[in-house]
């Protein structure tokens, strides 16, 4: 009984990290100074700030972004992330992202 309920809560955890059609409301905005990017793994574009912190557009890449046009325009520079907030806290997920009131990127509909 108790596999069962451990298995049934790690699945509805890992579920609840999904992030699927965000929406404007349901995110944290922050505001980072980007001083790296680079790919990440499964085509994603990780985007470090000027601390510690690590944020990435999942398959960036995959969705016409590129990472040398995205060093030119924003390394740097501050930028505006739309963090989906989760039921763990706030994602590194970005689901938008603009300079100076530009947005670069989007997955708002």
């Amino acid at each position: 009984m108790k596999n069962l309920f451990f298995t049934l809560f790690i699945s509805l955890s890992l579920f609840s990290c999904i992030i699927e059609n965000p929406k404007p409301e349901g995110c944290v905005v922050q505001e980072i100074t980007v001083t790296e990017i680079k790919e990440g793994s499964t085509n994603d574009i990780v985007f470090k700030d000027a601390g510690t912190d690590y944020f990435y557009i999942n398959r960036g890449l995959e969705k016409g972004l590129n990472i040398e046009e995205l060093k030119t325009n924003l390394l740097n520079k501050k930028v505006t992330l739309h963090l989906p907030k989760s039921p763990i806290g706030t994602s590194e997920h970005i689901a938008q992202l603009s300079i100076n009131n530009n947005v670069i990127y989007s997955e708002f509909k």
